[in-house]
Formats: C-alpha cells, structure tokens, sequence
C-alpha cells in the first residue's frame, strides 16, 4: 500500500499548479481534495476510496487517470476556469 504522504506528493506533481490534501477517515477510506493554493478554490474533492486499492503503482496511475478525467469534467462546467 502507498503512504498517504507519497501519494499526496505524487498528486501535487501531476496536478501542478494545484494543491493536495489526503485524508483517512474513521471507516478507513480516504478523501482526495484538490485546490488551488493561493485562493483556497477548491477543484475537485473525492471520498470514499478504498485505500487497500491502492497497492500497486498500477493502481495508483488508475486513481490519478480517474482524477485528471473528473477534473476535467468539474473544469469543462466552470465558466472561467482559475490555472
């Protein structure tokens, strides 16, 4: 299983410029919130992963491809988009 912190890390590189919180929950699930740094903006925020789906860099990749394709739809409803 990855570390939250690896993960958030590996978030914030792929989602540069935009910030990263990673969060576990008390049921064991983890919350994924990304936002911009400066103005707080919040992009996108995830709940409920299962975090023991998260073992292998295959998994990961999958989790982040899922993130980039709900970003994208969040942005493409946004009339002025903040990069």
């Amino acid at each position: 299983m990855i570390y939250i912190a690896q993960l958030r890390t590996q978030l914030e590189q792929t989602f540069s410029p935009l910030a990263c919180e990673c969060n576990i929950t008390g049921d064991h699930t983890l919350t994924i919130k990304l936002y911009h740094p400066v103005s707080g903006q919040v992009d996108l925020v995830v709940s409920g992963l299962n975090v023991t789906m998260l073992q292998t860099p295959e998994s990961v990749a999958a989790l982040i491809e899922e993130l980039r394709y709900e970003l994208e739809c969040n942005s493409l409803q946004r009339p002025d988009p903040v990069v």
